[in-house]
């Protein structure tokens, strides 16, 4: 009996060694842009887009484990893929999205460390000076465990969200029926929010952080089949954080008639609906999402940028050894910091349109991801199965059909 459950218990360790890649990438997804896009989904939109939400949770897992089979089966990260099946000119055309798509998150994930903590009284003087020279050193002094281990510390900070739902208590009739119901508003603001919703949901950068985190992390394909359980949980854990964002905010802000521009505005708008308690966890958990993400998505920025070019890349790195890795990482960490200290800016329309952009630029990448997943010979036999196709063909298309109608409605409007 000893026995036996000795034998459990160091199974259950080593499946616990492996996750922490893919409930990272998802729960990075759910930054300040994130809560921002879902709080405004709820206050301006009620339950009306929970269906989609659930129907891109199914899409997401579906894309992940792609990702994943990817990394463990080939080694390589996604960009070094791109660069030796598509070429140089494609390789710079795909890195030159994910730069302008990661850039603006970043500035609006170091605007929510700013705001989160302006709530609590703290000057963004203060905070993002200490917060970056952390995230600095976090990384470029640390393991490639070490670092791991805190970022998935931070995705504990993502429970104030589930609280701050319950607090509000919602009609949970009402929430599951809305979304079994399937709702779309022929109009550019609902279309724009949907579009939004999506894009940080399904992120450009999500897809090179995972791959490239898995074979940093040097898992093969004897890891596969519990990579795959971290995927699949990651993505439900963090689109069932972005489901009580949504909920948190539809039962106060939409009941009350109550927009908002961005996540600090929902929790000021919280406390006089909701009480203290659900205003103060709704700040700190903009706070630890903001953390995390802005650590997270300089680090995909810097994996897929060296992995497209060939240069050394990986935590476990000296500075001396990959220069460029670090270099990169740090040049986006300071200038994410010093856009922030501008006196008077205000980031919200950079946050949205970010997402936005993230929603129309996500197909490029996916159809690249696509291509490459069921080419025999990079992947052998572990190319997509016929359900798999279909669900990621579908996602693709689906994103382009929502952005041609609202490109189709702008002309119209």
């Amino acid at each position: 009996m000893k026995k036996v459950f000795s034998g459990k218990s160091k199974k259950l360790f080593f499946i616990m060694t492996i996750i922490g890649p893919g409930l990272i990438t998802v729960n990075a997804g759910n930054d300040a842009g994130g809560i921002t896009t879902y709080a405004t989904v709820g206050a301006s939109y009620g339950y009306k887009m929970l269906w989609g939400l659930l129907l891109i949770t199914f899409s997401l897992a579906v894309i992940q484990e792609m990702n994943a089979r990817m990394a463990v089966v080939t080694g390589k990260g996604l960009s070094d893929l791109i660069r030796e099946k598509f070429g140089v000119k494609l390789t710079f055309f795909a890195m030159s999205i994910l730069l302008i798509a990661n850039m603006g998150v970043v500035f609006g994930d170091f605007a929510g460390i700013a705001a989160s903590l302006e709530l609590f009284g703290i000057s963004k003087f203060i905070s993002i000076p200490i917060v970056s020279i952390a995230i600095w050193l976090l990384v470029t002094k640390g393991s490639y465990k070490k670092v791991e281990n805190i970022f998935l510390l931070f995705t504990f900070v993502f429970f104030t969200y589930i609280i701050s739902a319950f607090l509000t208590k919602p009609d949970w009739g009402n929430v599951f029926r809305s979304m079994a119901t399937p709702t779309i508003e022929l109009n550019s603001g609902f279309l724009l929010t949907f579009i939004g919703m999506i894009g940080t949901t399904i992120t450009p950068y999500m897809q090179f952080y995972l791959q490239s985190s898995i074979v940093d992390k040097k898992l093969s394909l004897s890891d596969y089949k519990y990579e795959k359980l971290d995927v699949y949980l990651g993505s439900f854990w963090g689109n069932a954080v972005a489901f009580f964002i949504i909920v948190c905010t539809a039962v106060t802000l939409y009941k009350a008639g109550i927009s908002i521009n961005s996540a600090e505005e929902a929790a000021l708008a919280l406390k006089p609906l909701a009480g203290d308690a659900a205003f103060m966890l709704f700040g700190a958990g903009l706070f630890g999402a903001s953390v995390l993400a802005t650590a997270v998505i300089p680090l995909s920025t810097s994996y897929a940028i060296c992995e497209a070019f060939g240069w050394e890349s990986g935590v476990d790195n000296d500075y001396k050894d990959a220069p460029a890795f670090f270099g990169i990482y740090t040049g986006i960490i300071i200038l994410g910091a010093l856009f922030i200290l501008i006196p008077g800016i205000s980031l919200i329309d950079i946050i949205l349109a970010t997402q936005q952009i993230a929603g129309l630029l996500s197909p490029i990448i996916l159809t690249f991801m696509i291509i490459l997943i069921n080419d025999k010979r990079i992947m052998g036999k572990h190319i997509n199965t016929k359900v798999q196709n279909i669900i990621s063909w579908a996602t693709v298309l689906f994103i382009i059909t929502l952005s041609v109608i609202l490109f189709a409605s702008q002309l119209i409007g």
